[in-house]
């Protein structure tokens, strides 16, 4: 390129010497000059005429025909409009390559400007949601998702959990939302039916709470026939006490695990009565009273720290998660150990501890301790007679309260269960009117 601007500078010098040449010889100096000056200037308007045509008319592919330094912009152009053809070619085939990848997905797929207008959805999501491609293109998703929850999940920017609910156009069809943001806060959002998930869940819940409830029955009778041959082992040979000892104290372990899973079937699938004031000061009080008891001669040390805090929930469910708190505290810590309650408030909401230094538990457990049956340390698991469904329980119950657990733990140095409630639990007394 620039020897052809060279060139077209040392053509044009040669013209304008070659004109003053002429013009000096037949006394018309500026007339030669001007003649070259418009015949040089309307060439180079040709060349720019030939460009236009050739970049408006899209029929011709080759450039024009043409020399020197219009020659190579023809060329340079030409070829920049074949790289461009190509990676066009290139990004189309990749688009429709992620159109029919997106298209066979079961899930829908959708993409939302950073205004929360619908540009693109797949065909899942036709079918989940219902929309209507020449109608609903353009449109607020919030219009085409009629939900408050939807509403306040999309329009808050933390997507850390997705969202449940129910189908817009099928009752019986529970929805999950994934929103993800990207670019200038646009929105990639995936919808799927996880109907079948619930239902599979709903079956379990069904089975273990009619499991349940089908093996208390005979347990009652076994634990009643072997409580009657214990008061009359006298009569017995010698070598049964031991073995009738070891049946009874089995069966009451079973018992205790269906009573465990029946309190656990009950909290995941009814409402529960109305919740109510539930007087936290007197219930830590009479937990922690059967937990010295149950401490007998292991000697701990609890304590107890209480605000005068009342709490909105269901006192029986409350006592529960509390009291598993407590007792597991005792159980896995060794004699001698210190015990803490504590129960207050602060400008994020109410709070319960139970603290203990006992042997602590590895980290890498913690985020599974409240799944059921899980043991972080399966040995001791039988010596204290647990169920592995104490946590879940806890757990279960601060969900049906607003609330949630936070463990923390070391190795040697004992461990931490906190109880969080927001503020909103907050029992506070009717204001009475004077007049």
């Amino acid at each position: 390129m620039k020897h052809d601007w060279r060139s077209a500078i040392r053509r044009l010098i040669f013209s304008l010497a070659l004109a003053f040449v002429v013009g000096w010889s037949l006394d018309c100096l500026a007339f030669a000059i001007m003649v070259t000056l418009a015949v040089y200037l309307g060439w180079h308007l040709r060349q720019l005429h030939k460009l236009q045509q050739w970049l408006t008319t899209r029929d011709v592919e080759e450039p024009p025909t043409s020399h020197g330094l219009w020659g190579s912009i023809f060329d340079d152009v030409y070829r920049l409009q074949r790289r461009q053809e190509k990676s066009k070619n290139k990004l189309k085939a990749m688009l429709k390559r992620v159109q029919d990848s997106t298209a066979a997905l079961k899930d829908g797929v959708l993409m939302v400007d950073s205004s929360g207008n619908l540009e693109w959805w797949n065909q899942a999501a036709n079918t989940l949601l219902g929309l209507q491609s020449a109608k609903d293109i353009g449109q607020p998703i919030t219009n085409l998702v009629r939900h408050p929850d939807f509403k306040a999940y999309f329009e808050n920017t933390k997507y850390d959990a997705p969202l449940e609910m129910v189908s817009p156009i099928n009752h019986n069809a529970t929805l999950e939302f994934h929103i993800t943001l990207f670019g200038k806060k646009d929105r990639l959002i995936v919808c799927r039916d996880v109907s079948h998930l619930h239902q599979l869940e709903a079956m379990r819940q069904d089975f273990v709470a009619n499991a349940s409830h089908e093996l208390r029955t005979p347990l009652t009778v076994i634990s009643g026939y072997l409580e009657t041959f214990i008061d009359y082992q006298d009569t017995l040979p010698p070598r049964w006490g031991r073995a009738l000892k070891q049946m009874h104290e089995q069966s009451q372990r079973m018992q205790n695990l269906i009573n465990d899973l029946l309190i656990l079937s009950r909290l995941e699938t009814s409402q529960g009565p109305e919740h109510s004031r539930v007087a936290i000061s007197p219930l830590l009080n009479a937990l922690v009273a059967d937990a010295k008891s149950l401490s007998g001669e292991k000697h701990h040390t609890i304590t107890l720290e209480c605000e005068d805090i009342d709490l909105l929930g269901i006192d029986t469910e409350l006592s529960s998660a509390f009291g598993n708190l407590i007792f597991n505290a005792v159980k896995y810590t060794p004699e001698n150990g210190e015990i803490s309650v504590k129960w207050w408030q602060d400008s994020s909401g109410m709070h319960l501890e139970v603290k203990d230094n006992g042997l602590g538990i590895d980290p890498k457990h913690i985020p599974r301790l409240t799944e059921r049956f899980y043991r972080a340390d399966p040995s001791r698991h039988s010596d204290t007679g647990g169920t592995g469904l104490g946590l879940a329980i806890v757990k279960h119950t601060l969900l049906r309260h607003d609330g949630h657990l936070h463990i923390s733990s070391q190795l040697g140095k004992g461990s931490s269960f906190t109880c969080h409630f927001p503020i909103s639990r907050k029992f506070t007394k009717p204001q009475v009117s004077n007049g």
